[in-house]
């Protein structure tokens, strides 16, 4: 049977854990006056049994209680999304302080809900859950059904039109959380790794609400729309007619002009990537700006980038946020290194009125290291969307956050292609050949 959301005929599988069985019984019952929609699989009083289970009947949401003797539903519940990342847990409980509410999410839950519970708030927290963590589940089946090969999978260096060998690296820029400056990471990240030599393409994947065009000032009538009906015999003369050229010679592929227009790429399966894996062979870096939504577009993206950026505030939500998605890539058995976490406006951690989490805590939580750290700097920013350039092409490169994000895509770069930049690459090749005949052009 399909899960659907939306679809009448689907039924969601629940499994009920509370050490009280009344509490049990209640929602059961509960779930019973909406039986073409709900199905209680289980009902169990303790975290151990939970787990058992949770194994057996792989129930597509567990609504777990925190204080349960034996092992409590925090524990239960990060033993059980570690084994389960297709199970969705609702913790629940009387306690309801942000304590307990933060425990919970670290532990992997979904959701919290305190007690007593209503019927419509538990109705509704049900099918949310279940509809944001659809794409992640089924994405899931079918990772768990594909050969660990075709898992990691990374489009290898290839070769242009003009004979020239292209490093075809994929970078995937993304954020859970909007607001968090991802399109000013991706739009400066691209700009940076223009260096002599090297191509880079910019995709804009956020497909409802793109503003790559809008940030880089770029209104060509031509758009990713124009590809979607040539993805299987796509070849480049096309795809480069298609696509924007900045003034500073990035190449830009845009997105649909109009959110409605979305749909006709969603409805190929994986179809951005299969665009770019089409193309990919006549650029160094493609670095795709994608929208904050977890889908099978963007897992189907992350599948083949050689490194996916995932950008945070340093605040408790988008934070959060971001450790959710590396788990997910942890149970996607992506490797750890293939995840560079990058902090945006961030404040000066010296300031006595700083209102933000600190790095190291950050660290800690994501269980990754911050490989960069993006002061604020919106009037800058603004100045630069503004004239439609990146905020890198600033005169002033000592300036913040001007510095950082030179040093991030110089990062990038030295992750990817060996050195950290290519002039400073050819300094130390000049060194190590000899002095005559060999200089700069």
């Amino acid at each position: 049977m399909s899960n659907k959301p939306g679809d009448s005929r689907d039924i969601i599988n629940v499994l009920i854990v509370d050490d009280i069985p009344e509490t049990r019984e209640n929602i059961k019952k509960l779930l019973a006056f909406e039986e073409q929609e709900f199905k209680v699989v289980g009902s169990v009083g303790t975290g151990r049994e939970a787990i058992k289970t949770a194994l057996e009947v792989r129930p597509d949401i567990i609504i777990m209680d925190i204080n349960m003797p034996d092992m409590d539903g925090i524990k239960a519940t990060s033993e059980i999304t570690k084994a389960l990342p297709m199970t969705a847990v609702i913790m629940m409980s009387v306690q309801t302080d942000m304590d307990y509410m933060r425990k919970a999410m670290q532990s992997g839950a979904r959701q919290f809900l305190g007690k007593p519970i209503s019927p419509d708030e538990l109705y509704n927290t049900i099918r949310e859950v279940y509809k944001s963590t659809d794409a992640m589940r089924r994405q899931a089946r079918q990772m768990a059904e594909m050969p660990m090969e075709s898992r990691q999978k990374a489009v290898t260096s290839s070769t242009d039109e003009e004979g020239v060998a292209r490093a075809g690296h994929v970078i995937v820029v993304y954020s859970p959380s909007g607001g968090t400056g991802k399109t000013t990471i991706a739009t400066n990240l691209a700009s940076g790794l223009m260096k002599k030599g090297i191509r880079v393409l910019l995709v804009d994947a956020d497909l409802q609400f793109g503003d790559v065009g809008v940030f880089l000032k770029l209104q060509s009538q031509s758009t990713m729309l124009d590809l979607v009906g040539k993805i299987d015999d796509l070849d480049t003369d096309f795809f480069d007619s298609i696509v924007s050229t900045h003034e500073s010679g990035l190449k830009v592929l845009l997105g649909p002009q109009r959110p409605e227009y979305a749909e006709d790429v969603e409805s190929i399966p994986a179809g951005v990537a299969r665009m770019i894996e089409k193309i990919v062979g006549s650029y160094d870096f493609v670095v795709v700006d994608c929208s904050s939504r977890l889908d099978e577009q963007l897992l189907s993206l992350t599948d083949i980038a050689s490194k996916v950026i995932i950008v945070a505030t340093p605040t408790l939500a988008s934070v959060k946020n971001a450790r959710f998605v590396l788990d997910l890539f942890d149970k996607m058995n992506y490797a750890p290194e293939k995840a560079l976490v990058v902090l945006n406006k961030v404040e000066d951690e010296r300031a006595r009125d700083r209102v933000t989490i600190p790095t190291e805590t950050i660290e800690k939580y994501i269980k990754r290291q911050v490989v960069a750290k993006i002061p604020a700097g919106e009037q800058m920013i603004l100045s630069a969307v503004n004239k439609g350039v990146p905020v890198i092409a600033s005169k002033d490169r000592s300036k913040s956050p001007v510095k950082e994000l030179i040093a991030f895509a110089d990062h990038v770069y030295g992750l990817l292609m060996g050195h950290a930049d290519a002039d400073a690459q050819e300094a130390d090749d000049k060194k190590k050949a000899p002095k005559i005949g060999f200089g700069r052009r």
